[in-house]
């Protein structure tokens, strides 16, 4: 069998990073992990190619191999999804789709694929083999329970063109032990963390090396630490290979803020070269954080927690939300404010959505206030019900909130401050000393981006007495975290583009939400003493 897989476009989102990847000559951040795991998962005798439309469109010549074409991605990537398979059935090719996308959205779907082959791959993946075989001609597989990750074979790495992407993929672990209202990781992975082996990650890198792959790994379970005591015995034998490699890779993943409740933890990640860590912040209003049930959040004071992350050698990146039920007016300035407060240079700005089929989609499908639409967590996008204040008032202060959070110079005052908290951690300041480093090449593309980033920040930009102080003072006080630094301060190319399409795209859609919402009160009306007994 000769297996197309075709990995979606994403649009231009916070993670897409377009004007940061060119300066290092790279052509998307990430490369489609669960496509190489389904290509492991299927049948090795068969032929695999793989095409990742965001670096390169499927050519005449790979529609005519294809016996089957295969696609798998994310809700945010459905308009591509969808237009592919629609290319692919004009040609005659029988067509099969998985993934989290057409998980949530398959009754959807049936119309347009042959094959929805939805839950984890593990599973449901062998039974669309069996119909294959059977020569069944379409099919729906489920799957009734969650699989069991430490069978789950390493990766097809070898499909990807490594050179175009900035890093690469790696999973440690499925699910989440937390009950957050919103989030759809719970519906569809569960609430037990299962987690790979140790040996079995490590062969998972150790093929990686093998490949020549010598930068960053991200491990992209949605909560790391989501089972604390797997995740130390992972450490612990990871530590000694990647000092026995020479650190050939700089880790970075997702974790509850709990993270900073466990010093040992933290002290593990760093000492096996964990650089950066995704924190699900949210709000700083503790309110909030109750109502959409993410009761981690308040057991410690958040500012603290994240100064405690980030004194312990680890760079944190955060997610926020404005929007939620009985949120109070300035909600968007505060989440600002505690992004000034804790210095995070990166902090992702979203208003709410409800996703199919978590807690929060069932309570308000059951209240009359979704206006249709799947929800997304695209920054150009407007929460997809009815709030409880103003929505004017909400799409107002995300605007100004993204704006403020990338202006040049608030960014790069973030940054530095930042840095110079990381530069005191014991870890840094005090490094054990190494007995082997891995050889990593400086590429044209670095250093021609190096030059780039001083012209357009340290010469053009408003920023640039700034720029330059801070920069000595960084090769005072922080040497070892130049590189860091700089790869950071590059990133705001990206957010000054960005930023205007955001701020663009919202107040496009403010005018099509309010008459979407009028021709949903006709039809189901919303009183207003039910939108505030709900804010109570």
């Amino acid at each position: 069998m000769k297996a197309l897989l075709i990995y979606p476009l994403f649009p231009k989102s916070f993670w897409s990073f377009e004007k940061a990847l060119e300066l290092v000559g790279r052509k998307a951040l990430l490369p489609p992990l669960g496509l190489i795991t389904v290509a492991a998962i299927l049948p090795q005798e068969w032929e695999f190619k793989l095409v990742d439309r965001n670096l390169a469109s499927v050519t005449e010549a790979e529609w005519d191999w294809a016996e089957i074409v295969i696609l798998s991605g994310m809700i945010v990537q459905q308009g591509d999804m969808i237009g592919q398979i629609r290319e692919a059935k004009q040609r005659g090719k029988k067509v099969a789709i998985g993934g989290p996308y057409a998980t949530s959205f398959y009754k959807e779907l049936q119309g347009e694929a042959d094959y929805l082959v939805l839950d984890e791959g593990e599973i449901t993946l062998p039974m669309f083999v069996e119909a294959l075989e059977k020569g069944e001609e379409s099919g729906i597989f489920r799957a009734t329970e969650k699989p069991d990750v430490s069978t789950t074979p390493i990766p097809r790495y070898d499909l990807l063109d490594l050179n175009a992407y900035s890093e690469m993929s790696v999973q440690f672990s499925r699910g989440c032990p937390f009950q957050c209202e919103f989030c759809d990781i719970i519906v569809l992975y569960g609430r037990k963390p299962r987690t790979k082996n140790p040996q079995q990650l490590i062969a998972e890198l150790e093929y990686l090396y093998n490949l020549g792959w010598r930068r960053t790994i991200f491990l992209v379970d949605d909560n790391f630490i989501g089972n604390k005591r797997n995740v130390k015995l992972l450490l612990r034998e990871l530590q000694p290979w990647m000092e026995e490699k020479g650190y050939p890779f700089t880790f970075g993943t997702e974790a509850s803020v709990d993270l900073a409740q466990d010093q040992e933890l933290m002290d593990l990640m760093t000492a096996c070269n964990f650089g950066t860590v995704f924190l699900g912040i949210e709000t700083p209003d503790e309110d909030s954080l109750a109502v959409t049930k993410k009761f981690q959040n308040t057991r410690d004071p958040l500012s603290e927690s994240v100064h405690k992350i980030i004194s312990s050698g680890l760079r944190v990146m955060a997610g926020f939300i404005v929007g939620f039920d009985g949120e109070k007016a300035g909600a968007g300035y505060r989440v600002v404010e505690f992004a000034e407060k804790t210095s995070i240079p990166l902090a992702l700005f979203s208003m709410l959505q409800a996703l199919p089929d978590t807690a929060l989609w069932h309570r308000l499908e059951k209240e009359g206030r979704l206006i249709g639409g799947s929800g997304d967590v695209n920054q150009t996008t407007l929460m997809n019900f009815v709030p409880t204040r103003p929505v004017e008032e909400i799409a107002q202060e995300f605007i100004d909130g993204f704006w403020a959070l990338y202006d040049p110079q608030n960014y790069l005052d973030r940054t530095y401050r930042h840095y110079r908290i990381l530069g005191e951690a014991p870890c840094h300041k005090y490094p054990k000393p190494r007995k082997k480093k891995a050889k990593k090449k400086i590429e044209l593309a670095t250093i021609k981006a190096l030059f780039i980033i001083f012209w357009r920040q340290g010469i053009l930009r408003k920023t640039r007495s700034t720029f330059w102080y801070y920069l000595w003072e960084m090769f005072r006080h922080n040497r070892r975290g130049v590189p860091s630094y700089l790869t950071v301060c590059a990133q705001i190319e990206h957010f000054l583009e960005y930023r205007q399409i955001v701020k663009e795209q919202i107040e496009e859609q403010l005018a099509v939400y309010q008459e979407t919402i009028r021709q949903n009160e006709a039809e189901i009306p919303v009183k207003d003493s039910q939108i505030s007994a709900i804010a109570s």
